[in-house]
């Protein structure tokens, strides 16, 4: 996305995660030199479009994973805390329901001493054992990260979404300036055709 006249070269800026910005059109005759630039630049703020539109669909698949995803990291992450405090406090065992099903429950007496570790599901059908203390750091950690990820991608949707209105407002001036300069050359045309008439012997 580098400035398209006379072929030098511009460094692209780009958003923290890496996204360029787009190109701001303001003097359409400053950015396209001549009417022959027209059609290959409208195609390539249109590819720009459709980029960005890609990355924007991405990103909203991403953050509607991480919505999800954020709630369960954060109940496991107050159950082993629960777990951690009542083994620290000593105190007696925890009567509970666990899932055996869907619509499947069964009653559990839970000890102290049975909460020295927990066992944590970490996707594609594994699971694996911690330390009361380790999974709680590890869980923390998750939902630090998943949360920093998640505010990332509601600020790279944002960015993305300017990025496509500018581009769609620079579209727009340089088809207009294409309309505009070919009124300027049929007027022209027909001015040249009129003085023709008027000449002697015309």
């Amino acid at each position: 996305m580098a400035d398209q006249k006379s072929g030098s070269s511009v460094t692209t800026q780009t958003n923290p995660r890496g996204i360029p910005v787009a190109p701001f059109v303001d003097n359409v005759g400053d950015y396209v030199s001549t009417r022959a630039d027209v059609e290959a630049t409208l195609r390539s703020f249109q590819e720009m479009i459709s980029k960005y539109q890609f990355m924007e669909v991405n990103t909203q698949r991403r953050g509607a994973g991480l919505r999800e995803k954020i709630p369960d990291i954060r109940k496991t992450l107050e159950m082993v805390k629960f777990l951690k405090m009542r083994r620290d406090a000593q105190s007696g065992p925890l009567e509970t329901n666990f899932e055996l099903n869907d619509t499947l429950y069964a009653r559990a007496s839970v000890s102290p001493e049975d909460s020295e570790e927990v066992y944590l599901w970490l996707g594609a059908n594994v699971m694996l054992s911690y330390p009361i203390s380790e999974a709680e750091t590890m869980l923390q950690d998750k939902l630090v990260a998943a949360e920093k990820s998640l505010a990332f991608c509601e600020e790279d949707l944002e960015f993305l979404r300017e990025q496509i209105t500018t581009l769609e407002v620079a579209t727009a001036r340089v088809y207009n300036w294409d309309v505009v300069q070919r009124r300027k050359e049929k007027a022209e045309g027909k001015g040249d055709d009129e003085n023709e008439k008027g000449r002697p012997g015309g």
